[in-house]
């Protein structure tokens, strides 16, 4: 069997000291994120860097990231993060000239992006052209709507998303917070999807529909913040196992660390599906560390 480890794609680390959230908290060191996230078995991890003043508490910039990476090369992944409206404010910008710089000093993508936006916005579907054209894969958080959220907008349904991965089939978009996963059953509602469903997952959700038709739609699987990911597979463990096992190839581990600690349950739920055989070893180890060596480049 091969060696058991993970590669964490989703984790937000602080390298200076930042105010608490209104909700309490803040974000963890480079240092206690590792003492977090090694005893789980994961050896690496990409920081999200959070550029975005859109729901953000504490502001932080993509250099802080490289020197928290050029500090702990050997654990930490950088991602780049940007504001559509960086340099000219136009949906005719150069967003290439950034990421070019970025990607040349260790960033492997582009994300969390989590500006409150619509998702066919001009100015956002030029950075998508930009992040597709110089090969960079691109985590996003979609909103439900502007103002009192943060993350993409997009409607009921996620037509705006399926219009972006029709318009940029050659850009890896990384699926990920509640009103995208709650799309996962057939039945999500306005309400609902601004939460976290629990129960059975009805036939006809957008989320497996969408991964069916567009090969470049990813998701990462992170449980913190109530669940998201985590809890989209595990509402209706059925139907989770075989969802893990059908798109295995483009599923991703992730914690979404945010915090000076984390209640992990997705560590062990993945261990436990493949050893009792709800999904397969090859599923297990794509989902805990392949897709992500294969997305990245690691």
């Amino acid at each position: 069997m091969s060696e058991t480890y993970f590669i964490d794609t989703h984790v937000h680390v602080r390298d200076h000291i930042s105010p608490e959230r209104l909700s309490g908290g803040t974000y963890p060191s480079p240092e206690r994120a590792m003492e977090i996230l090694k005893p789980l078995g994961i050896k690496r991890a990409v920081i999200l860097p959070g550029v975005h003043g859109d729901g953000v508490h504490d502001i932080q910039g993509n250099g802080e990231i490289l020197t928290i990476c050029e500090r702990y090369p050997d654990f930490f992944i950088p991602f780049m993060n940007l504001a559509p409206s960086q340099l000219q404010n136009l949906p005719t910008t150069d967003l290439g000239h950034l990421m070019r710089f970025y990607k040349a000093h260790g960033c492997r993508g582009i994300g969390e992006m989590s500006c409150n936006v619509p998702l066919d916005d001009p100015l956002l579907l030029n950075l998508f052209h930009h992040a597709e054209e110089n090969e960079l894969p691109l985590l996003f958080h979609i909103g439900h709507q502007k103002g009192g959220c943060y993350g993409l907008i997009d409607r009921l349904g996620l037509p705006l998303l399926e219009q972006a991965l029709k318009s940029f089939p050659s850009l890896k978009f990384i699926g990920h917070s509640q009103p995208f996963w709650a799309e996962i059953s057939g039945d999500v509602t306005e309400e609902l999807r601004r939460g976290y469903p629990t129960g059975p997952v009805a036939p006809g959700g957008r989320i497996v529909e969408l991964f069916r038709n567009y090969p470049n739609l990813y998701a990462d699987l992170s449980p913190a913040t109530g669940g998201s990911g985590f809890n989209a597979i595990r509402r209706d463990p059925e139907f989770g196992y075989a969802f893990m096992e059908e798109f295995q190839d483009r599923l991703l581990f992730a914690t979404d660390l945010a915090g000076p600690s984390i209640d992990m349950k997705l560590v062990p739920y993945l261990e436990e599906a493949a050893e009792q055989g709800k999904i397969s070893q090859t599923a297990f180890e794509k989902i805990a560390h392949g897709n992500a060596e294969k997305l990245l480049g690691l």
